[in-house]
């Protein structure tokens, strides 16, 4: 049952993230290109994690925190930059 609706969230995820890729392109702003960009890292972070979920392996885990860490400073670190002008 787990493995079954691990696979269901995972192609869910990844319809997000395509959504999510998509808003990164085209998206009109650079403010719209930022949140997208961190929410298809916690996309990938959800994926790696239910793929732990589902193999029963957690051995990504520290990989999956190191791109949300990443992830988080980086979207300071933009809007910051944002705030500062840098997108005018």
């Amino acid at each position: 049952m787990v493995e079954f609706v691990c696979s269901i969230v995972m192609v869910m995820l990844m319809v997000a993230f395509g959504a999510a890729f998509i808003r990164v392109v085209i998206g009109p702003t650079l403010p719209d290109r930022v949140i997208a960009l961190d929410m298809a890292a916690t996309i990938v972070v959800a994926l790696i994690l239910t793929h732990c979920v589902q193999s029963g392996s957690f051995y990504y885990i520290p990989a999956a925190i190191s791109i949300a860490l990443l992830s988080f400073i980086g979207t300071v670190a933009l809007a910051l930059y944002i705030r500062r002008g840098g997108a005018s």
